[in-house]
């Protein structure tokens, strides 16, 4: 297509131009390369056969840039236009490849005629060429090899000669500094480093020490005295034959483009010594003169001294170091150290949800003569307390927030952190030995087996967990029972719509607030259902389970709570989610976390066999379900009444014990629990009278409480209560409020952190009264779920307008869009 508007073809012609001149000038600057490289004289056809096949590459290149310059985007799209190519929608680079392929043959130069034509047929052009570039490569090679060389000699000689002469001048600097600083104490700065860094804040004047200023020195003095030095004791000779030969002189410049790289690193190296000189040596340099003869003496007897000093004191530091490590191998490392009873045999129990493996345990714990259960859970020990006592069992409950103790028992059901190692037992079970690998609780796992002291300890686990436990039973007698689904467990094939719900159906979300979203949603569509969730009151959460073995209700919704040893007769486990959020990021569920979830469905005795479901992802959910999962490689360690007891030896407050557990170097396989909580809690009564009259180890207990230390109402009522017993005031009664679910939920937690004092002060009188206000607190919110679950609606949480029972986040679109606008506005764009 003809080209026929004026515009698009005087920047085609001016372009075409300008490629000209820049191909015949990249084509003798090729021409000078390919001489350069050739030993003899090549001939002009020699160069055209060598790379003929690059001439039309050099055309093109310089054709195509000089045009693509010359054009704006709106005559690059009116030129493809022209060429009848539609470029809506294109982007920049797009564009710029399209305009690049239609100008390739559009014009064309006749590189190897130019060539031709501009050397002639008598060789003239070509033979003045090649002395040139025979010259510039003398040249070259006389500058690299003959005035670098002696260049580099005399800078190497005299490297301590240029470091005095620099020294002396930083000396004079520092002396006009200190002149012009009223009270200068010489005693708090050691090296010019600490004052150039320090000083400002100390003496508040930028116009001494300032380090800019030092900087400026050190580059003019490289300027002003080494290059001129070096040009000055360059040989007469290579002086002479540089000028006879080349027609030019050896200057500042190319002393500069030769060694300039050396010197630059002989300057770092200057300015780093600089740094490290000691305050008095550089008062000390002004009281002699500017000799080197005067100053090298001085500064050799300077320099050692400044090692020595520093020798001693790393010496010193080591010294610290060690008696450091010694003080933590003393205070933690004993700890964490395998010590297993070696009349202890060790069943194992290892298999995936669903498996009987609980169920064997427990039958071994309830044929024996005396034993303990230890459960991540209170939920669960309040299970196995029940079963046993049911059993005719002499059975105790100690769960931290609350205790059933009865005469001569023989068995107690536990939470893991309960577990105390001065008991003896014949038969121990220590459940969900997975829960090792968590970061907050995993060390009372470890702690369970390691400290065990039974003839019997069943450890039951998922696959994951084996070769762990293994590692930390080696050398022990160890016996290991394998589990295996009976039923087998089908993925289904289509993806779940909230339409497709069954009975015996349990859908998993994540949250809270997804839960009763979910379960609002089903029971306005008529089905009757049962919820579970973590913050749930553990009573409330049973009686929700039973409604749903009675069949009372047909469907659950829960969070992962549910994954752990509550047996239902579940027919599908639907997820609604495939990621979490786990406290620092949301990300896609573990293979093992959702096997622990998947395995629920097909409760063996009702089901031939267990469904799972997904919304999405199916493939990569299934891959999840069937593959090996990761094996747990470390384990969480944490404080213990053993450590507190030997760091009272060292230290009394809990800022050097925070410290040192920081510095505490864990054992390989192992990591520190992060004691966030603890930390917190402390940073609320630090340097008051609490941690004055208590002693570390009850102290401790308190700030590890376990309770919501998120929620802003009960650490007030944990800090109030702390203050009243150093008072010797009563504990405030917990504020209980029962308009809504959240307030009941709230109040609960409130009550179990009363009784968590309660139990610590060793008031069990009390206990009684607050043990029957939790359970009305949660009959009422099981009452609530029952009745109220269908009315709950999630609002916007800026607007209050409803959003739909699946809406993902927390504001409506139109309040997303606002405050996006608002942040736009405040940062001044408009929109």
């Amino acid at each position: 297509m003809a080209l026929k508007e004026n515009g698009i073809m005087d920047i085609l012609n001016k372009g075409y131009k300008e490629a000209v001149e820049k191909a015949k000038n990249d084509i003798l600057n090729d021409i000078s390369l390919y001489m350069e490289e050739s030993e003899t004289k090549p001939a002009v056809n020699d160069y055209l056969e060598s790379r003929e096949r690059y001439l039309n590459q050099i055309w093109n290149l310089a054709w195509k840039s000089r045009t693509l310059q010359r054009m704006n985007r709106t005559e690059k799209i009116k030129f493809l236009g022209l060429r009848g190519i539609e470029t809506e929608g294109a982007s920049k680079k797009a564009i710029n490849k399209m305009v690049e392929q239609e100008l390739s043959g559009l014009k064309s130069f006749d590189m190897k005629s130019w060539i031709q034509d501009y050397f002639g047929e008598t060789d003239e052009r070509w033979n003045e060429l090649f002395e040139s570039v025979k010259l510039k490569k003398l040249k070259a090679n006389y500058e690299n090899i003959v005035i670098k060389d002696e260049a580099l000699s005399i800078l190497s000689s005299n490297k301590l000669y240029f470091y005095l002469k620099l020294r002396y001048k930083v000396a004079n600097q520092l002396q006009k500094d200190i002149a012009n600083v009223k009270g200068f104490n010489q005693a708090q700065f050691e090296t010019l480093n600490d004052l150039l860094y320090w000083g400002y804040d100390v003496y508040q004047d930028d116009s001494v020490f300032d380090e800019y200023i030092y900087q400026n020195l050190i580059d003019t003095f490289v300027y002003e005295t080494i290059y001129p030095f070096i040009l000055s004791e360059l040989p007469n000779q290579i002086i002479n034959q540089y000028e006879n030969l080349f027609k030019g002189s050896i200057n500042h410049k190319l002393i500069r483009q030769l060694i300039g790289g050396n010197i630059s690193e002989f300057q770092w190296e200057y300015e780093s010594e600089i740094e490290q000189e000691l305050i008095e040596d550089l008062i000390d340099v002004r009281n002699h003169p500017d000799e080197f003869d005067i100053q090298m003496p001085l500064y050799h007897t300077q320099h050692k001294e400044r090692i020595e000093k520093r020798e001693q004191k790393l010496e010193e530091l080591r010294k610290q170091e060690e008696i450091k490590q010694k003080k933590l191998d003393d205070i933690f490392g004993v700890e964490y150290k395998t010590t297993v009873y070696s009349n202890t045999k060790y069943i194992l129990h290892i298999g995936e949800t669903n498996t009987g493996k609980t169920y064997q345990a427990l039958n071994r714990l309830r044929i024996a003569a005396s034993g303990i259960y230890l459960a991540p859970l209170r939920l669960l020990a309040l299970e196995v307390y029940e079963t046993l006592k049911n059993n005719g069992i002499a059975c105790a409950l100690k769960t931290g927030e609350e205790e059933k103790d009865i005469a001569n028992a023989t068995h107690y059901s536990c939470t893991i952190e309960m577990f105390t190692e001065k008991d003896e037992f014949d038969v121990m079970v220590i459940d969900e030995a997975q829960m090792i690998a968590d970061k907050d609780r995993g060390f009372s796992w470890f702690r369970a087996i390691n400290k065990a002291r039974a003839r019997e300890v069943h450890i039951i686990g998922s696959h994951n967990s084996k070769r762990m436990i293994l590692n930390l039973l080696q050398g022990n007698d160890i016996e290991i029972h394998e589990y295996k689904r009976d039923i087998p467990l089908i993925v289904e094939k289509k993806p779940f719509k909230i339409e497709h719900t069954k009975a015996g159906d349990a859908l998993i979300v994540f949250s809270r607030n997804k839960v009763l979203q979910t379960a609002s949603k089903l029971e306005r569509n008529g089905h009757k259902v049962s919820v579970i969730y973590g913050s749930m009151p553990p009573e409330t959460r049973a009686k929700q389970i039973q409604r749903f073995i009675n069949r009372e209700t047909r469907v659950i919704v829960s969070t992962d709570a549910i994954g752990m040893g509550l047996n239902l007769p579940i027919r599908r486990v639907v997820f609604l989610e495939n990621d979490k959020f786990d406290g620092t990021r949301r990300r896609l569920l573990t293979s093992q976390e959702v096997k622990q979830l998947a395995g629920r469905a097909g409760r063996k005795g009702i089901y031939n066999e267990g469904r799972v479901a997904f919304t999405d992802q199916i493939g990569l959910m299934k891959r999840l379900l069937n593959g090996e999962d990761r094996p747990i490689s470390t384990f969480t360690i944490a404080p213990t009444q053993g450590v507190f007891e030997r760091f009272k030896r060292y230290h009394s407050s809990f800022d050097q014990f925070f410290e040192l557990w920081d510095e505490f170097k864990n054992p390989a396989g192992t990591t520190k629990a992060p004691l966030t909580q603890e930390k917190a809690l402390y940073h609320l009564i630090r340097h008051e009278q609490i941690e004055g009259r208590m002693s570390i180890t009850d102290l401790y207990g308190f700030l590890h409480l376990p309770f919501s230390a998120n929620e802003e109402s009960l650490v007030n009522q944990w800090l109030y209560n702390m203050k009243a017993i150093v008072d010797r005031r009563e504990l405030r009664e917990p504020l209980i409020k029962k308009d809504s679910l959240d307030e009941l939920e709230l109040s609960y937690k409130s009550v179990g952190l009363h009784l968590l004092f309660l139990y610590k002060l060793d008031r069990r009188s009390e206990t009684v009264y607050w043990e029957r206000v939790r359970e009305e607190i949660s009959s009422d919110a099981h009452n609530q779920l029952r009745k109220g679950v269908k009315k709950y609606q999630t609002k916007c949480r800026s607007c209050n307008k409803p959003l739909s029972w699946n809406y993902p986040f927390a504001i409506c679109q139109s309040c997303y869009e606002e405050s996006k606008r608002s942040r736009y506005y405040y940062k001044g764009w408009d929109i």
